[in-house]
């Protein structure tokens, strides 16, 4: 299974966090699953790559050319597609993957995934949209989600195949 992760070009303060990073990508290595993700060596991206990497796993990059310029890519994947720009890096992303999974980050994963949970929920994608609630850290989007029902712009049914998780190992159950 291809399983696009959007996730952080920073590390974040939690030390917990990176280690379920490091969790997430040893049991996508060890599983025969491949990474599909932005393509990074820094920050919680590099971290989860190196992690499928080093537990025997494939992890494909794609990564706009300015970022490349720049020389910001893992060296060590399996395979970095090149992209003009990031709206082309997304639909590649979207187009490789099975699953999605966005743990925390920015404004681009909160992008990256907002588009995700969009097709979700219009029934344009049929793939799981996970959400890693690690610490609370998505709880805000969950609501906003509900105020959205109570307010008569979304229903429940649009939005079940959006799934928020507390742990780990309930990404590994529900893929």
């Amino acid at each position: 299974m291809n399983i696009t992760v959007y996730l952080g070009s920073y590390e974040g303060k939690d030390e917990s966090l990176k280690a379920a990073v490091r969790k997430l990508g040893k049991w996508i290595g060890e599983n025969g699953h491949c990474l599909i993700y932005g393509g990074s060596k820094i920050g919680l991206m590099g971290i989860l790559a190196e992690s499928v990497i080093r537990a025997g796993g494939k992890a494909i990059g794609v990564e706009p050319v300015f970022f490349v310029d720049q020389v910001l890519q893992y060296d060590e994947l399996t395979e970095l597609i090149v992209t003009k720009d990031m709206s082309e890096r997304k639909a590649k992303m979207i187009e490789l993957g099975d699953a999605f999974i966005a743990l925390p980050g920015g404004t681009g994963t909160l992008e990256e995934i907002s588009e995700i949970m969009s097709m979700v929920s219009l029934g344009h994608l049929k793939a799981p949209c996970i959400l890693y609630n690690h610490k609370g850290y998505y709880s805000d989007l969950q609501k906003m989600l509900r105020t959205m029902v109570e307010h008569g712009f979304s229903t429940e049914e649009r939005q079940e195949g959006i799934r928020f998780v507390e742990q780990m190992e309930d990404i590994e159950r529900i893929l």
